[in-house]
């Protein structure tokens, strides 16, 4: 049964327990009618409501593997993914290792992913990746967060998607999508992306880690303002 409580005792709880994952059974959460929840209850809920309403994300059949997959999220930074699947598509057409990509012209590639944005940047990003791919890891994406955050144009967002959905390490992957409903679900209070990973890895309990972005980007791009999330959450019973 759900236990009866005060704010000032949620609030408490939160502060105490939110950072302490030993604790997550007894995290709780302020819900609808004055009512404390446990948080563990509600993240279950959650992902298996996303899991259900999964919808698959564009980058995924151009993503078959982790380096077509870095490749795509590296270029998907301020681009639709629909238009980021096209030009992958077509880029893996013509080279489709990093081998391949090294030996480009830096012309050929960037007439090819066109018209992402900031192709002029991605392009010269994604030759040194592949480049540096070949020399330092034997033509194979590594594994650990600093050695892909060493990689042209990767940064913490991008080699904790690849981390996650590529090696099934777990990592938060923190993009807009993720970043929005995050807050709108009261999981985080954040400004940032980065500070929204920073307070997601102290909430979120680890066995998520690796699904998080992917149901919140699928849920983000099917419900794109919070007046559809809302309403999808409300015909689902999870108020925020």
């Amino acid at each position: 049964m759900a236990q009866q409580c005060s704010r000032s005792e949620r609030e408490s709880n939160y502060l105490f327990l939110g950072n302490l994952e030993c604790q997550e059974e007894l995290y709780l959460s302020w819900g609808p009618f004055g009512i404390c929840v446990r948080m563990s209850d509600r993240f279950h809920k959650i992902f298996e409501t996303f899991k259900k309403n999964y919808r698959e994300i564009p980058l995924v059949p151009v993503s078959d593997t982790p380096f077509h997959a870095l490749v795509a999220v590296m270029l998907s930074a301020r681009t639709r993914d629909e238009t980021t699947a096209v030009r992958c598509k077509e880029l893996f057409e013509i080279a489709s290792t990093p081998q391949e990509i090294a030996s480009l012209q830096l012309e050929k590639i960037e007439q090819t992913i066109r018209p992402v944005s900031f192709y002029k940047v991605k392009a010269v990003n994604l030759q040194k990746l592949a480049q540096k791919i070949v020399e330092d890891f034997h033509g194979e994406v590594p594994k650990t967060l600093e050695e892909l955050t060493t990689l042209p144009g990767v940064g913490r967002k991008t080699a904790n998607i690849i981390l996650a959905r590529c090696f099934n390490i777990p990592a938060i992957g923190v993009d807009t999508h993720v970043h929005r409903i995050a807050n709108f679900l009261g999981w985080v209070n954040t400004k940032t992306p980065e500070q929204t990973e920073q307070e997601l890895v102290k909430v979120l309990p680890k066995k998520y880690w690796v699904d998080v972005n992917q149901y919140l980007v699928s849920i983000g791009q099917q419900y794109r303002n919070n007046n559809l999330l809302a309403k999808f959450l409300e015909e689902n019973s999870l108020q925020p």
